[in-house]
């Protein structure tokens, strides 16, 4: 891949079309269980996808993965606590269904201080190898939840990721970045 990472999250960040990141997610390298371990700070990527916005508007502050591959798929931020969501108390089928409804400023803001009711202290998903779009790559599989996070490099402390949910026919994207201590 000759494009420079930089320029390529860039864009991203901006919002490109659904196809337009499958373009650059198959260009990526894959991404070794090894290489994730750490906590990451997350972003959306906007492409028109049903999803677009949510997570943003909830406070996601990003994901954690473990060096014996568990993960914390959904860690969010409020001031400055940060709590690990259980995915399985997520209503999902309703975001999906009235995307515009659960986005309400309003409907937001109350969620956002719902959501340390729905907090765990224990690894809601994990790390395997998954075959998707012809590469095998590191992948999170949630438990409770039917959702798989395909990974590809950007840079060192840069990955895309494609959240492929069942039901839902294009990928979701985000931008992870590495978080240093």
């Amino acid at each position: 891949m000759g494009a420079d990472p930089a320029a390529l999250a860039a864009e991203l960040a901006g919002g490109v079309s659904t196809f337009r990141a499958l373009a650059i997610f198959d260009s990526l390298p894959a991404v070794p269980l090894k290489d994730m371990a750490g906590r990451w700070v997350g972003s959306e990527v906007p492409t028109g996808h049903v999803l677009d916005g949510l997570l943003g508007a909830y406070g996601w502050h990003g994901k954690c993965f473990y060096a014996d591959n568990e993960a914390d798929p959904l860690i969010f931020a409020r001031g400055n606590a940060m709590f690990h969501v259980k995915p399985s108390l997520v209503p999902l089928s309703l975001a999906v269904k009235f995307p515009r409804l659960v986005r309400q400023r309003a409907i937001a803001s109350v969620g956002r201080w719902l959501l340390p009711l729905l907090s765990t202290r224990r690894p809601q998903a994990r790390l395997h190898v998954v075959d998707y779009r012809g590469v095998p790559t590191a992948t999170m599989i949630y438990d409770a939840q039917p959702i798989n996070d395909h990974f590809r490099r950007l840079d060192g402390d840069t990955l895309l990721g494609a959240m492929d949910l069942r039901g839902v026919p294009e990928p979701f994207f985000f931008l992870l970045r590495r978080e240093h201590a």
